[in-house]
Formats: C-alpha cells, structure tokens, sequence
C-alpha cells in the first residue's frame, strides 16, 4: 500500500498544480464570477465548483475505485477499504473573492482511517506543499519541518474561527494565548496556515471546529515533517469536522493546555 499511497501521491502534486493554475486563472477575472451564500461568511463561488469538478473528474479516471469527499459536491465509496481523497478546490473562498491571495488547493489522502498524505498547492507564492506518512514533507521540492520552540513567545501562532460554534472559547484562547506572550494571527485559509505550521513558519494552530476538507492534507503535511497534531477523525471526524490543534513536537503539551483551559477536549492521535 506504501507504493500504492507514493504513486497517488505524486499524482495529487501533479493535479494540485494543474487546479491552482486554473483556480489563478478565475482569480484574474473575479468579476466575472457567480457568487451564492450558503449561510454567514459562507459563499461559493462558480470558480469553487469548477475547480472541484476538475479534481474529481482527474481521481476518478486515475483511481476510479477510491472513495470521494469534496466541499462543494459531497461524498462517494467512503465507506470501503480504499484511500479517500479528501478536497477543498479553493479553501480561502472569502479571501479569494475579495481579491486578497491568500488561498489554496488543498488535496488530502485518508488511509486506514488516518490522514496519511497531502499537497497543499498555492499558486499565488507558486509554492507546493507535500508529505506522506514516513517520508517526510517538503516546500517545492525542499524538506521542511515545524520549528522546535516549546513556549508560545517564539514565533506566530495561527488561530482560526468557526461559526458554528460559540466564539467565547476561542476569543478566551486568544487572550490566553497573548497572555502567555504569544502573538496570533488570522490568515484566512485554514490549510494553507496548516501547510505553514509544517514549514515552520507559524509555531501552531489552533481552530474549535474545522472541516476535514480544510485539514486532512494540512494534517498529514505537519505529522510527516515531524510535527504533532491531535485526531481530527476520532468518532464522525471525516464528515462532521473537528477540533484542529497542531505544532512542533516541544510545544505540543502548551498547546494541549491552552485549548483544555477554554474547554476543548484534544485527543492525541491514534498510535
């Protein structure tokens, strides 16, 4: 299965490259583009959906027999043995939409029911992210892994926002967490900031609820450079999202911390 999860592997690079080019080319001409709300500060774009049909399109005919899961257009065969695929086409919509570059394609590969690989694919700084399970991560070809700091003070700490949860959690975490001499940081692209815990250019994340769309690749990318993160997939994960905490190996037991202080319950993933 190794062989079989390298080989999808370079393939998602390929495709991920392929999708960012053609999500960049929708970002060059957004007035062009039919924009619907599905709910507050939740819009879709016709960019969203055609990029995400595009990579379903390619998966299907390269790996017909795996299982599907994508933002925009659900699920399929995810309940079988098979690698899933798990896509967001444009994760940073908002952004996107109002002109800012900071999104990405994010393609994650779920095996055995662990996140095992991912390319996260930003076309704005042209720059591929790419791990799988026991064979590293790298940023354009060069290794990468999370900074070794063990306290807060060090570098930039990446917090997300979900509405659907309360917020008085989060906002708590932020104070503690500038309490503690940390700066935050909201990028607005979930798993492009993931992409940037498993660089080392932020020293963690943290989110109270994210999609696995959003964070199954960018999950896979930190633990194969080396970084901790808790399970995202424990119980529903895959389809009803989950807490997101992530970092270098040092700071992990503080970040655990900071989330249990406000109420969230990490669990640290399977061994």
């Amino acid at each position: 299965m190794t062989d079989d999860l390298e080989q999808r592997l370079r393939f998602a690079e390929g495709l991920a490259i392929e999708a960012g080019a053609e999500a960049h080319r929708w970002f060059r001409d957004l007035d062009s583009l039919h924009v619907e709300h599905k709910g507050p500060q939740d819009v879709v774009s016709e960019a969203d959906r055609s990029v995400e049909r595009m990579i379903r399109a390619a998966i299907a005919k390269a790996f017909p027999d795996d299982g599907f899961l994508g933002e925009e257009s659900g699920s399929a065969q995810i309940n079988g043995d098979r690698p899933i695929w798990v896509v967001d086409p444009i994760d940073g919509t908002q952004c996107f939409l109002a002109g800012i570059p900071t999104w990405c394609v994010s393609i994650g590969l779920v095996s055995g029911g662990r996140p095992v690989g991912g390319v996260i694919r930003d076309p704005n700084a042209a720059e591929t992210f790419t791990g799988l399970a026991g064979h590293g991560a790298t940023c354009n070809g060069r290794p990468m892994a999370p900074t070794d700091s063990g306290d807060f003070t060090s570098g930039l700490t990446e917090v997300g926002f979900s509405r659907r949860i309360p917020a008085g959690p989060t906002v708590r975490l932020i104070h503690d967490l500038i309490d503690a001499g940390g700066i935050y940081h909201r990028g607005g692209s979930g798993a492009l900031g993931l992409a940037y815990v498993a660089a080392g250019r932020y020293i963690a994340y943290f989110e109270g609820h994210m999609n696995s769309w959003d964070s199954v690749a960018g999950i896979a990318l930190i633990s194969a450079a080396g970084g901790w993160t808790n399970d995202i997939l424990h119980g529903n994960g895959l389809l009803d999202g989950a807490v997101i905490a992530a970092s270098g190996q040092r700071l992990a037991p503080a970040l655990k911390e900071l989330a249990g202080s406000v109420g969230y319950t990490v669990l640290e993933p399977p061994g």
